[in-house]
């Protein structure tokens, strides 16, 4: 065998279709466009146009809405904050907030604050005291457990609704 002898199998590379090459190719006359007219033409892009019914993207109702009050926060477990102290990254006697953990290389950006969940909260062993924007009720209660503290910096959303006073 050589290298000029290889080659597809029958039928495996398939001839394309030439259009506009007379009637007798099956595709001649109009090339497979149909009649004349605006789509008959070349730069045509009638998407969703349904020769003038109401298009379905339009019959459909909208849904949802975009919160422009919503808070982009970043989410951290508190096992990646003691794996931080661990290593010697965040210091356990300041207080940890969003420039003391972007600057340990915890989060990436500040973004909007932080958001303290529960995860790991088993190999939590260092005392912290954390200024946060949120925090579960798990990491709470594991941080005070050890005997720190958590500040929570933003409003707690639906407090100012239910007490009828306006947030901001």
């Amino acid at each position: 065998m050589k290298l000029n002898e290889i080659a597809d199998k029958a039928g495996a590379r398939k001839s394309r279709m030439r259009v506009g090459r007379g009637i007798g190719s099956g595709k001649g006359k109009t090339g497979g466009r149909g009649g004349k007219g605006q789509t008959a033409r070349t730069g045509v892009a009638i998407k969703g146009f349904e020769g003038g019914q109401m298009p379905l993207h339009r019959r459909l109702p909208k849904r949802g809405f975009n919160n422009i009050f919503a808070l982009d926060l970043n989410e951290v477990n508190l096992g990646r904050v003691q794996l931080a102290v661990d290593k010697g990254r965040l210091d356990a006697a300041a207080v940890v907030d969003v420039a003391a953990l972007v600057k340990a290389g915890v989060l990436r950006r500040a973004r909007d604050g932080v958001r303290l969940l529960g995860n790991g909260a088993d190999t939590l062993t260092a005392k912290l005291q954390f200024e946060v924007h949120g925090a579960t009720a798990s990491a709470v209660a594991a941080v005070e457990k050890l005997g720190g503290t958590v500040k929570v910096l933003a409003p707690r959303q639906g407090a100012a609704e239910s007490t009828g006073e306006q947030a901001g």
